[in-house]
């Protein structure tokens, strides 16, 4: 077993990392007492999420492969870091995500096709960022971090109490903006939370060999309220989520989660994991399932019973068939629109250029 994965483990069970419900299932209920109200109704909405959520994800991936999809980033073994977070937040709270945040864009409405348009090549960004207050993908590493500081100067300029939320990896933690964010966000005092999904790899990089110290005492040293969570618990995440975020909008100082996760799959599907990281490190957070935990709890409690599973399995299967059909029927995209798109107003060159292009293609009709 590899060294980072011992760490990374050694980490998401220390004292120091929040957990309420264990791999096995058990809710330590002397810690959920005063941070979240446990219910049935909630778990089972959680579940549904992850399980959603996972069952989309697979299906991209197989578009992926069967050359429906240039590239996808699979979200496989993040889901209850996403969903707990994203179900602690607001409507109104504005989210800056990474790239593999499908989880949590679910969750806010974003269809299949919205979701998938960008990966075939069909658009640059395809989803209204104002309907959802969800902003479009951000494949240039750390940067949606600056973008969420600056949108969150201006929620405070419009004395709303609303609060931002920007997801990032462990990998992005290592850029610069990463870093000029969260010191920005301190010192300006700015309405944000930081939620880094530790999901152990910076693609064949190991947390090992990214940072030397944790990366909430990082936050800790810029200023802001850190705190650890096990990413794979959404109890916990969803519990830490809320009470970070419930504080930041009584103005607070900004916040930063770290949730320690495990990425099941390779960095994107141009990846293959397997020449840099162990099996045996994969079987061991296979045991750490985020989905196969809540199902037990639910079970164990009582709160679901074989056909709340059946039909959560079912609409999984739903969301499917919908997200093979979305993906299908996307419209090529133009190339005509490129000529068109360069400047905000068409110039008389640039519609000559566009003009002999179109006359070029018509030709081979």
């Amino acid at each position: 077993m590899s060294t980072n994965s011992l760490a990374t483990s050694a980490a998401a069970h220390s004292d120091d990392v929040l957990q309420l419900v264990d791999p096995a299932g058990r809710l330590n209920e002397q810690a959920a007492a005063g941070m979240l109200e446990v219910t049935g109704e909630l778990v089972r909405t959680l579940y549904r999420d992850m399980v959603l959520g996972r069952r989309f994800d697979q299906e991209a991936y197989s578009l992926q492969r069967q050359g429906e999809l240039g590239l996808w980033l699979m979200s496989l073994g993040q889901e209850a870091a996403q969903a707990g977070s994203i179900r602690a937040l607001r409507a109104d709270d504005r989210v800056f995500p990474a790239y593999r945040e499908h989880v949590a864009a679910l969750c806010r409405g974003v269809s299949p096709a919205e979701l998938l348009s960008q990966w075939r090549g069909a658009s640059h960004g395809s989803w209204d960022p104002e309907r959802y207050h969800f902003h479009i993908y951000s494949l240039v590493l750390a940067t949606q971090t600056l973008h969420a500081v600056g949108y969150a100067m201006g929620v405070r300029y419009d004395a709303v109490d609303s609060v931002v939320f920007a997801y990032f990896g462990d990998g992005a933690s290592s850029q610069g903006d990463a870093n000029e964010a969260l010191n920005w966000a301190a010192v300006a005092s700015a309405p944000i939370v930081f939620f880094c999904q530790n999901n152990g790899w910076a693609i064949s990089t190991p947390a090992s060999k990214q940072y030397a110290a944790p990366l909430t005492e990082r936050a800790k040293g810029f200023g802001l309220d850190a705190v650890s969570v096990d990413g794979n618990d959404v109890l916990a995440v969803h519990a830490a989520t809320h009470r970070m975020v419930e504080r930041v909008r009584a103005g607070g100082a900004p916040g930063f989660i770290e949730a320690h996760t495990y990425r099941m799959s390779g960095h994107s599907t141009s990846d293959d994991p397997g020449r840099y990281r162990d099996s045996a490190e994969l079987a061991q957070w296979e045991a750490h399932d985020p989905v196969e935990r809540v199902r037990l709890l639910l079970t164990a409690r009582g709160w679901a019973d074989e056909d709340y599973f059946a039909t959560v399995a079912s609409d999984a299967e739903e969301l499917a068939a919908r997200t093979r059909r979305e993906c299908r029927a996307l419209p090529e995209p133009s190339l005509s629109d490129t000529f068109r798109n360069t400047l905000s107003e068409e110039t008389e060159a640039l519609r000559r250029e566009r003009e002999g292009f179109e006359t070029f293609k018509e030709s081979f009709l």
